[in-house]
C-alpha cells in the first residue's frame, strides 16, 4: 500500500497519520486511538505520539475518520434558548469548556438552540434519528418531544449539565445550588441580618427550586421563619435578570419593613438592583447587603465588588463531556449524577446591619 493510500479520507496535502505513527515508533492504530480517544492510550505512547504530530504538523481530518467508520464525530449541545445571558456569561463559559474538551477527544461541537418552538424542536429531533450527532449535551430541564418523537427515544447518548435530570433517566452534572446559596445565607445570618429579599428566577425552575430551598434551610436552622424572606421575580427567565433585578427594586421600595440582606439567584439581577438601590441613595453594604449567584468576573469590577457564589463551569463542563465520551459505545447503564461544587466569593457587597 503507498503512502497515499494508507488512510483513505485523510487530506493528502500534507503529513498523515502514517508519518506520525512511523515518526513516533508505533501503529497506526494507536495514533488514531490516542487522537480519539486519548485515555485510552499510556501517558508515554501518548507524549511521543503528540510530540510527532507537532513536528509534522499533522492535523487530524476528524470528520473524514467518523466516516471511514461509519459515525459520526459530532456531538449536540442544545440550549435553552439564546446565547446571550447578560453579564453572567455562564453559557458561553460552558461552550468554551465544552468545545475544548471534545476537541481534546476528536469530537466536534455543533450548537442548537431549543427556542422552544415545533421548528427548532423538530430540526433538533431530525439531527439525532438521522444519525448526524453521536451525543448531546442538554442545558435545558425538557427534552424536545414532536410528533411522539422524543430526543429520550434517539437510541443516543445524553448527559443533562447544570440541571439534575437523573430521575428520567440521563447522567447529570450539577452543582450544590441548595448547599451553596444555603451557606451564602447563613453567613449573612451570622452577621446580624434578620430579614432578606429573594431576587427569584422562573417560578418551578430547578434551579429557583434548587436555591430558594437553601434560603428556607438556613433560615430554619437559624430559628427564622420564611416570613423573613420575600421573594420577588418568579415570572420571568434567567436571561431577563437585568429586568427581575429592576422590578425588584421596585418591590424592594413597597416594602414597609426593609429587608437589610438580598441574595439574587443571578450576578445579572444583583447588578442592575444594586446600581437602582445606588441611585435611590442607599449604600451598598452599609444599608443594603447583597450576594449573588453565577460568579461572573464582572462581579469584581462593580461599585462595590460583588460577592458571588461561582459556579464551576469549566470543571462542570469537562465532567459532561468525559460522562458522555464514556457512554458512547457503551451498553446502556445506569444514570450517574455527578455534583461539582461552587464556591463562595467573598468581596465588599456583604457587611454586619447598621445596628
Amino acid at each position: 500500500m503507498s503512502k497515499n493510500e494508507d488512510m483513505p479520507g485523510e487530506e493528502q496535502s500534507g503529513p498523515l497519520m502514517a508519518d506520525v505513527a512511523r515518526l513516533a515508533g508505533v501503529a497506526i492504530s494507536t495514533v488514531s486511538r490516542a487522537l480519539a480517544n486519548p485515555g485510552r492510550v499510556n501517558e508515554k505512547t501518548r507524549a511521543k505520539i503528540d510530540a510527532a504530530a507537532k513536528q509534522l504538523g499533522y492535523t487530524p481530518n476528524a470528520m473524514a475518520r467518523g466516516l471511514r467508520v461509519g459515525k459520526s464525530n459530532i456531538i449536540m449541545i442544545i440550549l435553552p434558548g439564546s446565547l446571550y445571558y447578560g453579564a453572567s456569561q455562564v453559557i458561553p463559559q460552558v461552550l468554551q469548556s465544552i468545545n475544548r474538551s471534545l476537541i481534546q477527544g476528536g469530537y466536534n461541537l455543533m450548537i442548537a438552540n431549543l427556542d422552544r418552538d415545533e421548528t427548532s424542536e423538530r430540526h433538533i429531533l431530525d439531527l439525532a434519528f438521522g444519525g448526524t450527532v453521536r451525543g448531546a449535551i442538554i442545558l435545558s430541564s425538557k427534552l424536545p418531544e414532536v410528533d411522539r418523537r422524543s430526543l429520550a427515544n434517539a437510541n443516543l447518548p445524553i448527559v443533562s449539565m447544570l440541571f439534575d435530570m437523573s430521575d428520567v433517566g440521563l447522567s447529570s452534572v450539577v452543582t450544590n445550588d441548595r448547599e451553596a446559596v444555603r451557606d451564602a445565607t447563613t453567613d449573612l445570618i451570622r452577621l446580624g441580618h434578620r430579614r432578606f429579599l429573594y431576587l427569584a428566577g422562573p417560578e418551578g425552575n430547578y434551579h429557583d427550586v434548587e436555591r430558594y430551598s437553601g434560603v428556607i434551610e438556613a433560615l430554619e436552622a437559624a430559628g427564622l421563619s420564611e416570613a423573613a424572606v420575600v421573594r420577588s421575580g418568579g415570572n420571568l427567565d434567567y436571561q431577563h435578570g437585568f429586568d427581575i433585578g429592576l422590578q425588584a427594586a421596585e418591590d424592594f421600595a413597597a416594602l414597609a419593613a426593609k429587608p437589610t440582606a438580598v441574595i439574587a439567584t443571578s450576578d445579572d439581577m444583583a447588578i442592575s438592583f444594586m446600581s437602582r438601590m445606588q441611585h435611590t441613595g442607599l449604600t451598598i453594604p452599609g444599608d443594603l447587603s447583597i450576594v449573588s449567584f453565577d460568579g461572573s468576573p464582572v462581579c469584581a469590577f462593580c461599585s462595590p465588588p460583588l460577592s458571588t457564589i461561582e459556579q464551576p463551569v469549566e470543571e462542570m463542563g469537562q465532567a459532561a463531556v468525559a460522562l458522555l465520551l464514556a457512554a458512547i459505545g457503551q451498553a446502556e447503564k445506569e444514570p450517574a449524577r455527578t455534583v461539582i461544587r461552587s464556591k463562595l466569593i467573598l468581596r465588599e457587597s456583604m457587611a454586619a446591619p447598621k445596628s
